[in-house]
């Protein structure tokens, strides 16, 4: 099992080297369309924008810029209803020092986040799904998909939750008892539904229209906002001290004259410092329970977190590279400014009592009372459905990526104009479904989390991919650094606990299920997207590879590191396996040598070889590393492989070969009642080879070329009859191991460097779970030989050496006196073809229920005359044996110290 003959690999159809598209077809498909005039739109991953080099394209499906597709939606959902309805609350309660450093924590952890959603933008081409799309593309399949399944949810619920407190604002203005005014709508559960479901329907027509229509509607709701907002403002400045009444929902106060209004002030100082420092009081809107730091901080936060609105757009943006970082901080800027300003203005002008008791005191305050009504609900809506026209595209995305295979199908087909309308009515259902709880704020808080989660892992996904100091990770957003990606990760996981310790947990817990799921079950698990997990774990590899020095091994530690030179893989299946179990948490290479000359014109023939070995890998379970080499002998091959396998401190110590045994091979591969069997790999991948280009003389001399480099040697004949799977193997109940030379036996064999070395791999393999119910059986010569039971100067027997020598290395084993080797060992002075046949029989007399022997392997002789002859004794003692390994060792590799 050694190499093939020149020319004997039939190589497959040669790997993909196009440099340019790499095994990325989707980006081959987008430019090929861009090359073909027929096919303008031609992608398997949604929108068609794409960077390349020096040229950049864009389809009609790419129309929106940075204000009315990033700027506007960002905006809009960063201000939602707290910059109305909330504000009061907050400053009310914890006092403007505490206020201003809320959203100064807030806005620092927000910060950190977009840094790293504008490097992770700025390093390649952006296609539609937003963040799912980034996170995927850098965490790989399965945690992208999971995450990204959360945040199509977390958008689902949201624009819910944004939708409902629209309609609560409607009806608190313009109920029944409405504060703007009364009766001009009913009131009731169902009226209420009734007014989501035409507001959601209202949202699938505008989404229905497409991107351009959505942008029109952010800008053009931006607009009215920022006009309220002014108003608002003006308010502020203009208004003297006044009265403002507290609202009929507040039923903590009830008949109270003195609590029935609130006092603005106007600017006034003493105001400032009454509400400089934080007072808490009760929530009316929650049954009178205490607001807390935490409380207020989350009430705040959850306003805040719409910094995705923007790069959930990325498949309609016209350059999401430039896009989303510019519109994304500067809303982010323009968001803070206009949130501290109000702050001021409020800590100034309002008493505590009237910010407590009246949550929408701004109306009151206002010069025109009807602006903040406006204000909240265009504001409330836009959000609502910024939420549902972004969860659709992240739907799209999934969908695309077929990570959840045949059950989003429809998806990709229901496009118009590269308008996702399937997509979109999904969304627009699971919205009507969340829409039928009613009561939505106990889910409210999760809906947080789940946003919070996608931030950590977009946070996550720039960590690692800057620690792992990937070179093609370049963005061209230069204000980033790992710090900034850790303390948004930090900041991020901090504040889902925060807000609700159980809901943190509970989503982070759905998170990995999700993860394994898709892991098992996904289509896309096997996507060539790239996984940062690679990048990291090279990273580690290399960096810990550089601290283990080969120079402070001790023999304590030492385990097996093997290289395996394997001829034909199709009937080496059961050694492969074999020297799996043996190597004990090692190195283990897979060694292959092509038989051809270096210098031969045309491709390396590994190239090609590479992954069909790896392939192999897979299919056989075993944990170990490939090396393929081109050399014009097998025993050059050889040489290359066992000085240059491995890295570091971590280099082959032992080689093993299988036999030059010329026997018929057994494809384990194509038979069907091996437990091997596949039909993945052909005779064109894998052939049958032969040995007939191999000599005897090579053969030995490979032997001695690897005790040469000082590396321990083991031959395995017989392997094929080893069946791991089948109870039969395991009726038997032995590994036997023969310290014995049997070339030239003597009293020293069983203590010498081979022997203890031969032990010490038996007593591994007995260690595996698989193999330890079987015994492990050390074989002496007959106790009437005098010889080999010689008292040593203390009077001690051969038998209590070896006895003592097992329990000083802890090798549970029995020793086994052989029968009949006296009649062996009075042969060995006539022909030695028939003391070999003596030793050959003695053996497999002992073997009726032994798996697997270990057989002392003496060094090969140093004249090569010798060689042929050297070889065929080995070949007549392990004829027709079990699993037979011949074993020689040169070094020490067993302990008797603590």
């Amino acid at each position: 099992m050694l190499a093939p003959e020149a020319g004997s690999t039939n190589s497959p159809e040669p790997a993909d080297k196009t440099p340019l598209v790499g095994r990325n077809p989707g980006l081959f498909r987008k430019i090929a369309g861009m090359l073909s005039p027929r096919h303008p739109q031609a992608s398997d991953a949604g929108p068609t924008y794409v960077e390349f080099g020096s040229f950049a394209e864009q389809s009609e499906t790419r129309t929106l810029g940075t204000f009315a597709g990033v700027f506007s939606p960002v905006t809009l959902s960063m201000f939602s209803a707290l910059i109305f309805l909330r504000i009061g609350y907050i400053v009310g309660n914890a006092g403007l020092f505490v206020t201003l450093l809320q959203f100064f924590i807030a806005y620092l952890i927000l910060v950190f986040t977009v840094s790293s959603i504008c490097a992770i933008s700025t390093n390649g081409a952006v296609e539609g799904g937003g963040a799912y799309f980034m996170i995927s593309r850098t965490l790989g399949p399965e945690f992208g998909g999971s995450i990204g399944t959360l945040f199509f949810l977390a958008n689902i619920v949201s624009s819910a939750l944004c939708i409902s407190g629209c309609v609560e604002g409607l009806v608190e203005n313009f109920g029944p008892s409405g504060y703007l005014v009364k009766g001009l709508i009913q009131d009731g559960h169902w009226w209420q539904f009734l007014y989501c479901v035409s507001l959601n329907t209202l949202n699938l027509l505008v989404c229905l229209i497409g991107a351009s229509m959505f942008a029109k509607t952010t800008v053009f709701i931006l607009a009215i906002v920022c006009t309220c907002l002014g108003i608002t403002f003006f308010s502020f400045l203009y208004e003297g001290s006044l009265e403002v009444p507290v609202p009929d929902s507040n039923t903590l106060i009830q008949n109270s004259t003195f609590h029935a209004y609130g006092n603005y002030t106007g600017f006034h100082a003493y105001t400032l410092l009454h509400n400089f420092w934080p007072q808490y009081g009760k929530d009316y809107t929650a049954n009178g329970e205490l607001v807390t730091f935490a409380s207020v901080f989350g009430v705040l936060f959850s306003g805040v977190t719409g910094i995705m609105a923007g790069a959930n757009m990325s498949g309609e943006l016209k350059n999401p590279g430039k896009s989303i970082p510019r519109g994304t901080l500067s809303a982010v800027g323009f968001t803070l400014i206009v949130y501290v300003t109000i702050s001021l203005f409020t800590a100034f002008t309002c008493t505590a009592d009237l910010m407590q008791n009246n949550y929408l005191f701004m109306a009151g305050v206002s010069v025109f009372p009807p602006s903040v009504a406006i204000g909240l609900l265009t504001a409330t809506w836009s959000a609502a459905l910024s939420n549902v026209i972004g969860g659709s595209r992240v739907l799209e995305a999934l969908a695309k990526d077929n990570v959840f295979g045949p059950v989003l199908s429809f998806i990709p087909r229901g496009t118009w104009k590269g308008n996702p309308v399937a997509a979109v009515f999904v969304s627009w259902v699971l919205v009507q479904l969340v829409l039928f709880i009613g009561s939505l704020n106990i889910i409210a808080q999760l809906n947080s989390v789940l946003f919070l989660l996608s931030y950590l892992a977009t946070n996550l996904a720039c960590l690692g991919l800057e620690l792992a100091s990937a070179p093609n990770f370049r963005p061209s957003f230069k204000y980033f650094t790992w710090h900034t990606a850790f303390l948004g990760l930090i900041g991020t996981l901090i504040m889902m606990f925060v807000i609700n310790p159980i809901y943190a947990a509970c989503s982070i817990l759905l998170c990995l299920l999700l993860v394994m799921f898709l892991h098992l079950f996904s289509p896309s698990k096997k996507a060539h997207w790239g996984s940062i997990s690679q990048a990291l774990i090279f990273h580690q590899v290399r960096k810990y590879l550089l601290l283990l020095d080969s120079r402070k091994d001790h023999v304590k530690f030492w385990r097996p590191q093997v290289l395996l030179l394997v001829n034909s893989p199709r009937s080496a299946c059961p050694l492969i396996d074999f020297i799996n179990d043996l190597k004990k948490g090692g190195l283990y290479v897979l060694g292959h040598v092509v038989k051809e000359d270096p210098n031969h014109l045309g491709p390396d023939p590994t190239l090609d070889m590479q992954l069909h070995w790896l392939n192999l890998i897979d299919h056989l379970k075993v944990k170990a590393f490939v090396e393929l080499t081109v050399a014009p002998s097998v025993r050059d091959g050889l040489r290359h492989l066992a000085r240059l396998s491995g890295m570091g401190a971590m280099k082959p110590n032992t080689v093993v070969l299988g036999f030059l045994d010329g026997e018929c091979q057994q494809d384990f591969l194509q038979s069907s009642d091996s437990s091997y069997h596949s039909q993945d790999f052909g005779n064109d991948i894998f052939p049958l080879n032969s040995f007939s280009a191999l000599e005897p003389l090579e053969y030995v001399q490979m032997m001695a070329d690897v005790l040469k480099m000082n590396k321990n040697l083991c031959l395995c004949r017989n392997f094929s009859k080893l069946k791991k799977d089948t109870r039969r193997n395991w009726s038997k109940k032995y590994i036997d191991v023969w310290p014995i030379n049997f070339l030239n036996p003597g009293e020293g064999d069983a203590f010498d460097t081979t022997s203890l070395f031969m032990m010490q791999l038996a007593c591994i393999v007995n260690m595996v779970p698989l193999w330890s119910r079987l015994k492990l059986r050390v074989c002496i010569c007959d106790e009437a030989k005098q010889t080999c039971f010689s008292m040593n100067s203390n009077g001690q027997s051969h038998v209590d050496k070896l006895h003592y020598l097992l329990r000083k290395l802890r090798i549970a084993a029995t020793l086994y006196p052989v029968p009949g080797w006296n009649n062996v060992i009075e042969s060995h002075g006539n022909h030695m073809e028939t003391y070999l046949k003596s030793v050959n029989n003695l053996i497999l007399q002992q073997t009726s229920d032994t798996v697997v022997t270990f057989i002392y392997l003496p060094p090969p002789p140093v004249d090569e005359g010798l060689a042929e002859a050297y070889y065929q004794k080995l070949d007549v003692i392990s004829r027709n044996l079990p699993p037979t390994m011949f074993v020689h060792g040169v070094s020490t590799v067993t302990s008797t110290t603590l």
